[in-house]
């Protein structure tokens, strides 16, 4: 499995939203593009139905005008991070798993990390700052430098991506919410709708309300 997608690299992926429910309430109020930032989270929507995409929170790594790149949250798989990457196995939270990222190559590893301190990591320790204490690992490097400087890791396969102008499309369609992300976020232990509560529940208004909804539309 190759390491890290190139961060240069914009995706062009195809629509994230799918379609929109016929019997959908008005779309709510969930700020705009312009709260998009790495470190925010994009939170599904009832009206979104894609399967893919249907109760998903994803971490945003890198947004600018050609595009938006993000991780899914909360979606481990079967597949352990000691049979693949065993250099890295003893710093991942549990669980010891790859998690699913998103639709886009998904035979690329991408790997989160938070740290701790203020001063900023060394530009030679294969870390780069996404926002506040997470970052994104090289994890061509040595594992063993970056024992005893991360508080923990977690590793995707896969990421969700929107070409230029599409994102903006889905959040004017009402299939996204753009709330501010924390760092616990990246390494939370719930399940991608426990998670999908959680975050809507630090809200205010209608999208706090929301957190009692069922998080996958399809299962009204």
């Amino acid at each position: 499995m190759p390491s890290s997608p190139d961060p240069d690299r914009r995706p062009v992926a195809g629509p994230a939203a799918g379609k929109r429910r016929h019997d959908a309430a008005p779309a709510l109020s969930t700020g705009c593009l312009d709260d998009v930032r790495p470190g925010s989270l994009l939170v599904a929507l009832p009206v979104l139905t894609d399967p893919t995409f249907a109760g998903a929170v994803v971490y945003v790594l890198d947004h600018s005008d050609t595009g938006t790149l993000g991780v899914v949250l909360g979606r481990p798989s079967e597949v352990r991070i000691s049979d693949v990457l065993p250099g890295w196995s003893e710093l991942a939270v549990e669980p010891g798993v790859f998690h699913v990222g998103g639709p886009c190559e998904t035979d690329t590893a991408l790997c989160l990390a938070t740290r701790d301190g203020s001063e900023p990591a060394d530009p030679d320790s294969g870390l780069r700052q996404v926002a506040g204490s997470v970052h994104l690992v090289d994890l061509d490097c040595d594992p063993e430098d970056l024992d005893g400087e991360l508080t923990g890791l977690r590793v995707f396969a896969g990421y969700a991506g929107w070409s230029d102008g599409q994102l903006a499309g889905e959040i004017a369609e009402g299939a996204w919410a753009c709330v501010a992300g924390m760092p616990g976020d990246v390494l939370a232990q719930a399940s991608g709708p426990e998670l999908w509560r959680a975050v809507l529940r630090r809200q205010t208004g209608r999208l706090a309300v929301l957190s009692t909804a069922p998080a996958d539309p399809s299962a009204n």
